[in-house]
């Protein structure tokens, strides 16, 4: 297995980070922003879709931190994320350019949780951290 590191500086390269992370699994106390460093980060248990295939029927989960930098803004909607024991299931990441080069990142969780970062430019970083175990269940959506 081998670990992910990735970086996204246009909407394309996320869009690549958001396929990656479809359906992890986010604790609300393990993500916040850091006004000061202009950076809002989140720990997750990232189903790993490039595994597909391995870890039996049910695939590999895969412990994964997410940055975002040059964020001047985070604001969250449809869930509280001051809730210790909060689990939310991430869908997509998606970034809209307002004004050249800044814009909004949307995390959008299931059950319509979202997480808007405002943002000068684009530039988040994905990096597994090394621990692997079989997931439970695989991930279903209903078309």
């Amino acid at each position: 297995m081998t670990d992910l590191k990735l970086i996204a500086l246009d909407a394309e390269d996320l869009d690549v980070i958001s396929a990656t992370t479809q359906d992890a699994i986010v604790r609300t106390a393990e993500m916040g922003y850091a006004k000061g460093d202009r950076r809002f980060a989140l720990l997750m248990n990232r189903f790993a879709w490039e595994e597909d295939g391995k870890g039996g029927k049910t695939g590999i989960r895969k412990r994964a931190a997410l940055h975002f930098d040059h964020v001047t803004a985070a604001k969250c909607a449809g869930f509280d994320p001051a809730a210790p024991e909060g689990t939310l299931e991430l869908l997509t990441i998606r970034f809209t350019e307002t004004e050249s080069p800044s814009g909004h990142i949307d995390l959008t969780f299931a059950g319509g949780g979202t997480v808007r970062l405002e943002v000068d430019v684009l530039e988040a970083r994905l990096a597994d951290l090394g621990a692997a175990w079989a997931a439970k269940a695989k991930p279903e959506h209903a078309i």
